[in-house]
């Protein structure tokens, strides 16, 4: 049985773009999977807001997120990319980071470049550690690889934010070189950027597609064209969700939700595992369902 990891690298070898819903817990993991995507991410924007109710400012400790990752992977079969932020400290807190992610079962951790406490890339604040420490990160969550742990390295810089396009591209060309395995500039503004980004850069590259945010939002066939190789929404389940649940809960308070467009009980059973649990119960005389 291939492992979370080999299996991530096996898709990233295929000329297409991968189209990556993320997930904030187990169900919508698992929920995800079941509408045929290859692979999902851990937002942390998502887990965080899920989680513990808070924004994605760092709040959420190590221990908080690695739970949340092991949880998610042991729900699905498809690669889990997990978002590991600025490694929770120095470079050896990077290393045990990374060497928890890969036993808690995630296939790929990013690992980025921002000022701790971090914040969402798309939001106002963001600052970005200099080259020696952002390169350290990168180097010691590579040398956890080396050292045994079965994870791929998705490299992320917030640089373009303070300064521009180009320092951005030269921190993550240099993180390539340094081993990452998957390549992620947050935030650029334009097609023309995002081009350059793809052009001047090795290997699988990542754009992140915040609805309302600062990168352009663009069909599939336009990414793929540009030459990223995942796509990632990280907000696209928890808004639809969040906005779902606000609409009917409005309508509980008229007692007018059961118009509303609930999924049907049998369905809802069916997503979550009820019958998979009923059909492995069922040759276990002592664990059948009672009629």
């Amino acid at each position: 049985m291939p492992s979370p990891a080999e299996k991530l690298r096996v898709l990233l070898r295929q000329d297409k773009l991968h189209v990556m819903p993320c997930c904030y817990d187990a169900l919508s993991a698992k929920l995800i999977e079941q509408a045929g995507f290859d692979m999902t991410f851990m937002s942390g924007f998502a887990a965080s807001a899920s989680r513990i109710g808070q924004p994605d400012l760092g709040l959420m400790s190590y221990g908080e997120v690695v739970d949340q990752v092991g949880n998610i992977a042991d729900a699905i079969r498809m690669p889990l990319l997990a978002d590991g932020d600025t490694g929770y400290g120095n470079a050896m807190n990077v290393r045990r980071t990374v060497s928890g992610f890969a036993k808690a079962g995630a296939a790929a951790v990013m690992i980025e470049d921002q000022v701790a406490p971090k914040r969402c890339g798309h939001t106002p604040g963001k600052e970005v550690v200099s080259r020696e420490e952002a390169y350290d990160r990168v180097r010691a969550a590579v040398d956890a690889k080396e050292a045994g742990a079965d994870i791929l390295i998705l490299a992320r810089t917030d640089a373009r934010h303070e300064h521009g396009l180009s320092e951005a591209i030269e921190r993550a060309a240099k993180f390539s070189e340094l081993g990452a395995d998957i390549l992620f500039v947050e935030a650029p503004k334009t097609v023309t950027e995002m081009e350059t980004v793809c052009r001047e850069l090795p290997g699988p590259k990542m754009a992140n597609i915040v609805e309302g945010g600062e990168t352009p939002d663009l069909p599939h066939a336009e990414l793929k064209d540009i030459g990223y190789a995942i796509a990632a929404y990280p907000l696209t389940l928890l808004a639809s969700a969040m906005k779902a649940m606000v609409h009917t809960l409005e309508q509980l308070k008229t007692d007018d939700h059961r118009t509303s467009s609930l999924m049907e009980f049998h369905e809802l059973r069916d997503k979550i595992g009820f019958n998979d649990y009923y059909d492995v119960s069922s040759r276990y005389e002592t664990s059948r369902r009672k009629h």
